[in-house]
């Protein structure tokens, strides 16, 4: 077996000769006659010997003082690393000192935005109530006789106060949300009962945009494990996104099917589209694609976000399927209660 080199001391010490000349223990000719030599073993093809080799065997220096000399180097060398080490690691806990401290931060200004958010809505709810009261005694007449064009001033006034008190309760539900977890009623849930009633509820206002809505169920969908009022806001907001950003003409669909333990739902349109490096985008709180003071479609920015907390608390995800001017489709999944209900 061929015997195995012996690793010298030296090869850990780097330039080496500059150092011996430093100390003065030869000279800087002594170095370069050593180099020179060095140099010749290479060019006679042949692997050259060490440099302090070549100074003890041309008698420049002892073995003596050159080990003394790489021993000083090897022991500066590791208390240059010790040190590199310790301002290293003083660094590390300084940037995790100040990482931390943001964090925090963070942490207290979302507390404080949540704060804001709840204590305005619940304020903003109080004169609404009054607002909606006073409404409805006006438009049953109990205040005296309406002029047609009155009744219709009231309508629009009407549907306005009840569009800003669904942007009320989504602001609550959201600081709710970001404080705690969402809290959930899970029970056995008839997803086609469900489907069929928001389709109905949406109708009227997919009419208002000249959009189709479609109800595509599997049949004998069986019972999924839920909060049916969450899931239905879920499910209301998403098929909402689906009129709002899809032209005259589309059309919205509503389907859900058994796949193994889980029914997966799902709400597709004909509308704009989202690019895929938008697709987290669209779920950041109080985020529009389209931020501009003239942006053509409203709303807050919360219902994505909302969509993803209330599926999450479900133990559901929310995927994306969209290209720009194919429209969207967007997919969640829910488990199937063991015990299904019999149905009516």
């Amino acid at each position: 077996m061929e015997k195995r080199k012996q690793l010298k001391p030296e090869v850990l010490v780097p330039r080496l000769g500059e150092h011996l000349v430093e100390r003065g223990l030869i000279t800087a000719a002594d170095l370069q006659n050593a180099l020179d030599h060095q140099a010749a073993y290479r060019d006679a093809n042949s692997a050259p010997p060490l440099l302090g080799s070549i100074l003890i065997e041309l008698g420049l220096i002892d073995q003596s003082s050159l080990d003394e000399a790489i021993t000083e180097q090897i022991i500066q060398l590791r208390n240059a690393l010790q040190d590199a080490n310790l301002q290293l690691e003083k660094r590390v806990q300084q940037r995790t000192a100040e990482l931390e401290r943001a964090l925090n931060k963070l942490a207290e200004l979302n507390q404080l935005k949540a704060n804001f958010i709840s204590n305005i809505s619940h304020e903003l709810r109080t004169p609404l109530t009054h607002l909606k009261g006073y409404l409805e005694l006006l438009l049953s007449q109990d205040l005296g006789p309406l002029s047609q064009s009155q009744d219709q001033a009231l309508h629009i006034m009407q549907r306005s106060t009840e569009r800003l008190e669904h942007l009320i309760e989504d602001l609550i539900l959201f600081s709710t949300a970001e404080r705690s977890t969402i809290a959930l009623d899970v029970h056995p849930v008839n997803l086609a009962n469900l489907g069929l009633a928001i389709i109905n509820q949406s109708i009227t206002k997919a009419n208002e945009h000249q959009v189709t809505l479609h109800l595509n169920l599997a049949p004998s969908l069986p019972f999924v494990k839920a909060d049916a009022d969450k899931i239905a806001w879920v499910i209301s907001q998403l098929i909402d996104n689906g009129i709002k950003f899809t032209s005259a003409g589309g059309k919205v669909t509503l389907r859900a099917e058994q796949i193994d333990q889980f029914v997966t739902v799902s709400v597709e349109d004909t509308g704009i589209g989202i690019s895929p490096d938008k697709f987290e985008e669209i779920f950041e709180p109080f985020h529009q694609l389209d931020g501009s003071s003239t942006r053509r479609f409203g709303g807050t920015g919360l219902g994505l976000a909302l969509v993803r907390k209330i599926l999450d608390s479900h133990g559901s995800k929310i995927r994306v399927h969209s290209q720009p001017g194919l429209g969207s489709k967007f997919e969640f999944y829910l488990r199937t209660a063991e015990k299904q209900p019999k149905r009516d």
